[in-house]
């Protein structure tokens, strides 16, 4: 039956994130086998999902996978859960523009999943069951069924809350969490801080459990999440029926500094014949007998130190780019291949200089949203003209690079001209465009060949 529920919030900032995560970690402390999901394109949440629940969070994107894709990608890890917890992206209805386009909404629809609706109810009383009418009644097609109170006052602030709801639109609210400042996931300026920076991640993520099980019937919810209705398999799949065997072995820089990437893109990559080798640039070599690598995202200027100061693995990349192996690098991945990166404090550092341009951080966000990419030259991912869609969200920029080996123009709805961004120039490729393989397989499947085509050109195949 595939037990599922969404915790959607009305807003962004409402602690969805502390919810659902917490929510993740006591039930599977209860004995259960949670699969963890996070709506839309974002690496940090699922990184706590990881840790609070023990099996490996997927993102669940339905402008990057189109309706097929999202249920393949939840049927794929589903599967072998007693429930799967689905964290939404925003509020409940905010898709792409103004659309529902990618919203928690859409999703919820293409999963037929029940949802949950996250409130703050900080200064508020019986306003707060005029806005759960409205999230209730804005789309037939979603079945709100509960609610979950976020930062209540006291006592009494919830007995006014619940019964204002519960009497005004006759949904059930499941529970509150009290105002604890200490027990809420840190932030900083991409979002919430990493979890593979934060210390004593368990320990917080144990406590946050503990107190969403004081105010919060876990069994409701898990009943609520069986009531789901039985779940048609997708009618098309990006995933072969039969993994391809391992064909080139690449590199995949995952450490502090670099940690951004969608797990079922990484897994497509390893289908299609890709044997994935994990490295750091924060300490040691670069591993011996690669046929590509892969640097994606992350927050590389908080440690530029230190990647500036291990030469021996810049030495490797810039020894193996100089052999023609394929290289492909997302914004954070970029700025390391830049000539340098001078951080929040105007500190430059040294960077792997393979591409012309310095990459600097700024003092306001430089993009956000999805993108269009289309191609201007053939590289290792695409030929030229190719329509790639993507994700941007950085601070920094780049600065004089070379306007002629541009790799991508790049286009935001809304906006009426195209951006060029990155740089493609043979066997290497790097912008701030993030993409997720699993909604490109043609792009994932070239990647693989050419680093397949370098392993037979150094004879290790």
């Amino acid at each position: 039956m595939l037990p599922r529920i969404v915790i959607a919030g009305v807003h962004s900032g409402v602690g969805k994130t502390t919810v659902a995560t917490s929510l993740m970690k006591a039930l599977t402390l209860s004995g259960l086998k949670v699969q963890p999901f996070k709506v839309g394109p974002d690496y940090i949440d699922p990184g706590y999902h990881t840790e609070a629940a023990g099996r490996w969070s997927r993102n669940l994107d339905a402008w990057f996978l189109d309706g097929d894709g999202v249920r393949e990608m939840f049927y794929r890890s589903a599967a072998g859960a007693d429930v799967s917890i689905i964290e939404g992206v925003m509020g409940l209805y905010d898709g792409r523009g103004a659309g529902d386009e990618g919203s928690t909404a859409h999703v919820a629809r293409l999963l037929d999943a029940p949802v949950v609706l996250v409130l703050d109810a900080r200064s508020m009383a019986r306003s707060a069951a005029a806005m759960v009418l409205g999230y209730t009644s804005f789309d037939p097609g979603i079945r709100l069924c509960g609610v979950i109170l976020n930062r209540v006052g006291s006592e009494r602030h919830y007995r006014l809350l619940k019964e204002s709801i519960e009497e005004g639109t006759g949904v059930p609210v499941l529970g509150r969490i009290s105002y604890s400042p200490g027990v809420e996931l840190p932030e900083r300026h991409l979002g919430l801080l990493p979890a593979a920076e934060r210390k004593n991640v368990r320990l917080l993520l144990e406590e946050m459990a503990h107190k969403i099980k004081e105010g919060l019937d876990l069994n409701m919810l898990v009943k609520l999440a069986r009531s789901a209705p039985r779940l048609g398999p997708p009618e098309k799949r990006v995933f072969p029926e039969v993994p391809a065997r391992p064909e080139a072995r690449l590199g995949v820089v995952l450490d502090s500094a670099f940690n951004f990437y969608y797990r079922d893109g990484l897994e497509l990559l390893s289908s299609l014949g890709a044997e994935l080798v994990t490295c750091s640039a924060l300490e040691g070599g670069l591993p011996t007998d690669l046929d590509g690598l892969y640097i994606g995202g992350g927050f590389p200027e908080m440690f530029a130190g230190d990647i500036a100061r291990n030469r021996e693995f810049i030495e490797g990349v810039r020894r193996e780019h100089s052999s023609g192996m394929p290289i492909y690098a997302e914004c954070g991945g970029m700025m390391f291949l830049s000539r340098g990166m001078t951080d929040f404090s105007g500190h430059r550092h040294p960077m792997a200089g393979l591409i012309p341009g310095e990459t600097v951080m700024l003092g306001k966000r430089a993009a956000l949203g999805y993108v269009t990419a289309r191609a201007l030259g053939d590289s290792i991912l695409a030929p030229a003209g190719s329509i790639i869609k993507g994700h941007e969200f950085h601070y920094s920029e780049l600065r004089g690079g070379d306007t002629s080996r541009q790799a991508y123009l790049l286009k935001k709805e809304g906006e009426e001209r195209s951006r060029p961004d990155g740089y493609a120039a043979g066997s290497l490729l790097a912008s701030y465009l993030h993409i997720h393989f699993a909604g490109c397989p043609e792009e994932a499947g070239s990647f693989v060949k050419a680093c397949r085509n370098y392993s037979i050109k150094r004879g290790a195949r």
